[in-house]
């Protein structure tokens, strides 16, 4: 097991993305305004939205529902998270083109909220201000402020490599390649992902990120089943380093050394001007193109995958 090496005494930093904008920002944004905010906000939502499984999963089983954009249910024998919900119909004049997949009101208290970053599509106050969680919310160090007021019995902010126990539940968080800002001068909070482990699983919920060598010492310390991969909004408007393309996203997967990829951060908001429908193609040429198609499963909101 990876996970009994030493961790060092300094947390090790996420990589830090910037803010500033690069060359030909202007014209990228007017092809987002024109092909895709505006477009979108005409677009017909599509999906269900479905009511959770509320039945644990088996004693080695984990059971994981995509809501959409990052949200996930994670549900373990005797533990249940949610990460980054997010029940939007709109940010800003960016609207939602696919339903939540599970109704928000009909989720059930679970142990614990994680959100990985500040941003308004990860850290969403009205969502999370109806979810109940017994043991309270996670948070990068530095975003505690923003949840105070949202009725969570207790707040954790979390450095890298911070580990979180629950009786057997486990939230560890790691790096990544991003940026945690909520606005722009609050550059001092903090970012990343998570791996939650309970019942003899491990999920890793990558947060935004580009592609970076953190991945590597990820894969290194931990062994991890299932990495939810972002895959979309590759193609930023500011040209700025934040997210993965698909190919990277399964170069990352193979750092990491994951078992099963999911992906998550597409088709929900359109946040780059890649076409809707290309992540997941280009997802699933490059898993074939490797011989790993087997091990890329692509969820259906609010449909539970058990692995």
């Amino acid at each position: 097991m990876h996970d009994e090496e030493p961790l060092p005494l300094t947390p090790m930093p996420a990589r830090y993305s910037g803010l500033l904008p690069q060359k030909g920002w202007p014209k990228r944004n007017l092809k987002f305004l024109r092909h895709r905010i505006v477009p979108g906000m005409f677009r017909r939502t599509d999906g269900d939205v479905l009511e959770p499984v509320l039945a644990p999963p088996d004693l080695d089983k984990v059971r994981i529902t995509w809501i959409g954009h990052a949200s996930f249910f994670l549900q373990f024998a005797g533990h249940s998270v949610i990460v980054d919900p997010n029940w939007a119909k709109w940010h800003g004049p960016v609207k939602r083109h696919r339903q939540p997949g599970l109704d928000l009101h009909a989720v059930p208290e679970v142990d614990l909220v994680l959100v990985t970053h500040a941003h308004f599509d990860h850290l969403h106050k009205p969502s999370l201000k109806i979810l109940q969680a017994r043991e309270g919310i996670v948070v990068p160090r530095g975003s505690g402020s923003l949840v105070k007021r949202l009725g969570f019995p207790a707040i954790h902010e979390m450095q890298i490599w911070d580990r979180l126990n629950f009786d057997e539940l486990e939230i560890i968080h790691t790096p990544s390649h991003h940026w945690g800002a909520r606005f722009i001068h609050d550059t001092h909070r903090d970012y990343g992902g998570y791996i939650v482990r309970a019942g003899g699983k491990s999920v890793f919920h990558c947060g935004d990120s580009a592609y970076f060598d953190g991945f590597t010492d990820i894969g290194k310390r931990f062994d991890i089943d299932v990495a939810l991969m972002p895959i979309g909004a590759y193609e930023s408007p500011s040209g700025r380093d934040v997210h993965m393309n698909p190919e990277e996203a399964v170069r990352a997967f193979a750092d990491i050394g994951a078992k099963v990829l999911i992906p998550m951060h597409y088709g929900t908001f359109p946040l780059g001007n890649e076409p809707h429908d290309e992540p997941v193609e280009r997802l699933l040429m490059e898993a074939d193109r490797l011989g790993i198609s087997d091990q890329v499963l692509i969820p259906e909101e609010g449909v539970g995958i058990e692995w």
